[in-house]
């Protein structure tokens, strides 16, 4: 994992208490994605787990949303642009009280909500993602929306490295900041890793911190596994002005599970049952100690 170019500063420490129930909820949400994936012998492991802790902040802390009215109109909007990484967000969602955490395990199977790529049909799922490259560009338009009928919730995206491989992210790249959408905030999952492997061996994208500096945008690097870097980069993010924010938090990819971390081959592999029955051991041991 690279580490981040600078850091946000902190403007309101989290507490012991607030520190642990976000490690709590991040480590059950690597747990359920496991769960998941295995269940349903199919699904996108080391993306989900990267995101584990961005989405624990998000749902247990930031995002205004209410579970009993997943529709409501004031509420923050999320697209999940990699939308490969449902099962952790799907499991962010129940565990917030979108739906019961039981159906959890209906994951990818027939007649299930809870599609292989994120779906709006899911209670909380704003928006449907699966081809890259397009929900950054959703959220983009929701922003707008949202400005141009004077209304004040916050929308969010989060992207992923082999994502910003496409161009459409660019052109919202270059929309976003000459739109003044100071109410977009993307968060970039910048794990190293795509579909095939590393993204040095791919299509080395250099700088993203420079490059969306270079489009206009307030750019905040993170490490993406430390919750109080995350909260303080939204807090940061939504303070500024004029201009949309980007967070590249870094992360690592399988992140929680040891054998996962960093290694490509868990993008789209379900475990076996010897290597579900280890990585929940592993969780559970970590779990024990937070």
């Amino acid at each position: 994992m690279q580490k981040p170019t600078s850091k946000p500063t902190t403007h309101n420490a989290l507490s012991a208490t607030e520190l642990k129930t976000l490690r709590l909820k991040a480590n059950e949400i690597r747990r359920w994605v496991i769960e998941m994936v295995f269940s349903a012998k199919s699904g996108h492991i080391g993306g989900a787990l990267s995101i584990a802790d961005v989405l624990s902040v998000l749902y247990f802390k930031e995002l205004n949303v209410d579970p009993k009215n997943p529709n409501w109109d004031g509420r923050d909007r999320l697209a999940l642009s990699k939308g490969h990484a449902s099962a952790a967000y799907y499991a962010a969602l129940a565990l917030r009280g979108f739906f019961p955490k039981e159906e959890l395990l209906t994951f990818r199977k027939i007649n299930s909500k809870l599609q292989g790529h994120a779906y709006k049909g899911v209670p909380g799922v704003d928006v449907s993602t699966g081809s890259l490259g397009q929900g950054i560009c959703v959220s983009l338009g929701m922003a707008l929306a949202a400005k141009m009928d004077g209304k004040k919730h916050r929308v969010y995206a989060i992207i992923g490295d082999g994502e910003c491989d496409e161009g459409s992210v660019w052109e919202a790249a270059l929309n976003a900041p000459f739109r003044k959408l100071d109410n977009l905030t993307v968060i970039l999952d910048r794990n190293e890793f795509q579909n095939d492997g590393s993204m040095y061996n791919i299509l080395d994208t250099g700088s993203m911190e420079d490059k969306f500096s270079s489009f206009g945008w307030n750019v905040i690097s993170i490490d993406g596994h430390d919750m109080q870097q995350i909260v303080d980069a939204i807090e940061e993010a939504r303070e500024a002005k004029s201009k949309p924010s980007v967070i590249v938090a870094h992360t690592i990819k399988g992140k929680g599970v040891s054998f996962m971390e960093n290694n490509g081959s868990f993008h789209g592999k379900p475990p076996t049952e010897d290597e579900f029955e280890k990585a929940i051991a592993e969780l559970d041991e970590a779990r024990s100690k937070i």
